[in-house]
């Protein structure tokens, strides 16, 4: 497996707003470039931030408008879209299909066009190479939510994505855990696009986005981001922002 050393071209965002059936706007119109190595979403609960991680994936389309890598439509061309980005979700029961792990990992290499023994031999390969080889025939329900993640992450790093796209990764792990999924992440040379809601692990990232009520409130560097983001919470949290009921 090779993974890309040089970050592919940004990510352009030029997009109308994201409705769901009935008319709602999830997602205002967006206007952006994602050139950075490392950039952080963050945001309250329903502010937009995994909506957006579905629209940049390819999974989901704005009303008018594309979001584009090197040319391509993500949500227009899906076998272009799974070569370029990858995205791990927050709760890996949601992304695991198969039975096994071996199974698990080839699965997305087949999806590429890669033939079934191409895929197993490359599966093989990953698997010695993180010291997991005793994996491959595991059945995925014997495994940990820490090793669940980590499985989901390395079928994503077998397809060789430009960038990866992460939705709260560490969420529900013990510390441990955690701690080596963010240094396994950390040495990764692709554009790592992640969900964060502790501002304490955002604070090495190269540009930070907070949104609210679907829209950017702010787009910048993380030492003026974060501490606004922090301010506002704080805020909110003095004067009971969760009472209002939903619309």
């Amino acid at each position: 497996m090779t993974l890309r050393t040089d970050l592919p071209p940004p990510l352009i965002i030029r997009t109308g707003a994201v409705r769901v059936p009935g008319g709602r706007s999830i997602l205002a119109a967006l206007h952006l470039d994602l050139s950075e190595p490392r950039i952080a979403i963050i945001g309250r609960n329903g502010s937009g931030k995994t909506s957006f991680m579905r629209l940049l994936a390819g999974l989901i389309a704005a009303e008018s408008g594309s979001v584009s890598l090197g040319g391509e439509d993500m949500f227009k061309n899906r076998r272009a879209a799974l070569s370029a980005i990858g995205i791990l979700f927050q709760n890996p029961d949601h992304q695991i299909l198969f039975p096994t792990v071996a199974e698990e990992l080839a699965f997305g290499l087949t999806q590429q066009g890669i033939n079934r023994r191409e895929a197993r031999m490359r599966v093989d390969a990953l698997l010695a190479s993180e010291a997991r080889s005793h994996w491959a025939e595991a059945s995925v329900s014997t495994l940990s939510g820490g090793q669940k993640q980590y499985l989901c992450l390395m079928a994503l790093l077998l397809m060789a994505p430009q960038t990866l796209l992460l939705d709260e990764p560490f969420s529900g792990l013990d510390m441990p855990t955690a701690l080596r999924l963010k240094r396994r992440l950390a040495a990764l040379p692709m554009r790592i696009i992640t969900i964060g809601h502790d501002p304490r692990d955002l604070k090495e990232q190269n540009r930070v986005l907070w949104f609210e009520g679907g829209a950017i409130r702010m787009d910048g560097p993380p030492d003026q981001v974060l501490p606004a983001f922090e301010t506002e919470m704080s805020r909110l949290g003095e004067v009971d922002a969760d009472t209002d009921l939903a619309g």
